[in-house]
């Protein structure tokens, strides 16, 4: 089913736009990722979409060639699946999936065949018929989840699934729900704030700010070729190297990096698993902070720029805090963009 939404847009009485007009298509088993921080109007377009806001004059939203902009969220025949599970406690695991089927009068004999079909999917056979207080929440997510898609919605829409789980579990199920968003095959938008959550499941996604869409690109394509710094920020997290560009090098406090000669007119940005420890690097720091990550640690190093600038080591021994290093980045890992582009605070 190709979710089509044309020119959304939503203003609430006082005045406040939560977002601006907004066109864009998610094709037929795509999963698309509503990425920005919060109050950026993410959450306010997947209530659009579902039905549960009404968006401005001139709004469209399309499910495949049917215009549902004025339809009841009931009549959309839309899944859902909230951060909170919003399971019923007093029914157990079968119930809870059968929920939807069973106000929707399936019959008895297609209601348990549909539901032993996501019980598979999500591998919940052995929880079947245990009450969702005895779960644990990664088992809760998986539950909300098969309730969702077993009335064969013709949209999923998903709102912050990972957020009430603890980071551990988060990355774990993160793996499992995009295994089994791809086995229902169902078009599916899904609202985060975590950028590693997006890059893991979505096909594409569409990064928001202050309720305008900023891009719209496959993981790889908004990593490597980020259309301005609030992207690159949100999406590797991307640090500028402000100084003094000339054709072919980047004149900084700490020394002279080596840069294409496009970079003449761009504001430079790097990552921080870009940048190197190298004795013969070109540049010159100081480390101020060192933390561990488990597979690396995380370097604080100052003078290179004005601000502190960081880097991602690997290794099983790291810098002391005080010394001084040499730091190699490479030109084809900078990323270059407009200088009217700048860095959110």
């Amino acid at each position: 089913m190709t979710l089509t939404i044309a020119n959304a847009s939503k203003t609430y009485p006082d005045g406040t736009r939560a977002l601006r007009p907004t066109s864009l298509t998610v094709g037929p088993g795509e999963i698309l990722s509503l990425l920005g921080p919060s109050g950026c109007g993410k959450t306010t377009l997947l209530r659009i979409i579902a039905g549960l806001e009404r968006p401005d004059p001139g709004s469209e939203i399309r499910f495949g060639d049917e215009d549902v902009t004025r339809l009841a969220v009931e009549r959309r025949n839309v899944g859902m699946v909230f951060q909170s599970y919003a399971l019923f406690p007093n029914m157990s695991v079968r119930a809870n999936i059968g929920y939807g089927l069973k106000v929707r009068k399936v019959p008895a004999a297609e209601l348990t065949r549909r539901v032993d079909e996501v019980l598979s999917l999500c591998r919940l056979q052995d929880h079947a018929e245990r009450p969702v207080t005895a779960l644990s929440g990664g088992q809760r997510q998986r539950v909300a989840l098969a309730r969702a898609v077993a009335p064969r919605p013709r949209i999923l829409l998903l709102d912050e699934p990972l957020s009430a789980l603890d980071a551990a579990l988060r990355d774990s199920l993160r793996d499992e729900l995009a295994a089994m968003l791809r086995q229902f095959d169902i078009t599916a938008v899904f609202v985060t704030h975590d950028q590693s959550e997006a890059l893991a499941i979505a096909d594409r996604i569409a990064v928001m700010s202050d309720g305008v869409m900023q891009q719209v690109g496959k993981p790889e394509e908004l990593y490597r070729s980020p259309a301005s710094a609030f992207v690159a920020r949100f999406i590797g997290n991307a640090m500028p190297l402000p100084g003094r560009t000339e054709p072919g090098r980047l004149v900084l406090k700490g020394g002279v990096l080596p840069v294409p000669e496009t970079a003449v007119g761009s504001s430079v940005y790097v990552r921080a698993e870009d940048i190197h420890l190298d004795p013969d690097g070109p540049l010159q720091g100081t480390i101020e902070t060192v933390s561990f990550s488990g597979g690396h640690y995380r370097l604080g190093i100052r003078d290179v720029v004005e601000d502190v600038l960081f880097a991602t080591h690997p290794g099983r021994q790291a810098p002391s805090p005080g010394d001084s290093v040499r730091l190699r980045i490479s030109a084809d890992d900078l990323v270059l963009l407009p200088q009217t582009g700048h860095m959110p605070e």
